[in-house]
C-alpha cells in the first residue's frame, strides 16, 4: 500500500474522530471516542486537539506537519475503546517503517 492511500484512510477517519494527539516524537493518534480522549489527556499528550474545534481539514493538515516533524519509528494509529481487550481498539493507519525508503538510522 502506498503512503498516499494511507493518507486517504486518515482523512476518512478524521471525519469520525474526537481528537488528534502527538507525543512530539513518533506516536500520532487519531482518537475516535471520548474515553480515549480522556485517556490521552491523563497521559499528558500535548498537543491534543479536538477535531470539532479545528475542523477536519485543519486536523488533517496538522497530522501531515506532525508526520513530517516526527522522529524515526513514526506511525499513525486510530484508537477507540474496546471493552475486554484494549489492544483491539488500535487500527494502524501508517505502520512503523511503512515509509522505509524515507527512514534513516540516525532517526532512532
Amino acid at each position: 500500500m502506498s503512503l498516499d492511500s494511507n493518507w486517504v484512510d486518515i482523512h476518512v477517519s478524521l471525519q469520525f474522530a474526537v481528537s488528534i494527539a502527538w507525543d512530539k516524537c513518533h506516536k500520532i493518534y487519531i482518537v475516535m471516542d471520548d474515553e480515549q480522549h480522556s485517556l490521552m489527556q491523563s497521559y499528558g499528550y500535548d498537543p491534543l486537539v479536538l477535531v470539532s474545534e479545528v475542523g477536519t481539514a485543519d486536523a488533517y493538515d496538522m497530522l501531515r506537519v506532525w508526520w513530517d516533524e516526527s522522529c524515526g519509528l513514526r506511525f499513525v494509529s486510530a484508537v477507540r475503546t474496546v471493552e475486554g481487550n484494549p489492544n483491539d481498539g488500535f487500527t494502524q493507519l501508517i505502520e512503523q517503517f511503512e515509509d522505509e525508503d524515507e527512514w534513516d538510522e540516525s532517526d532512532v
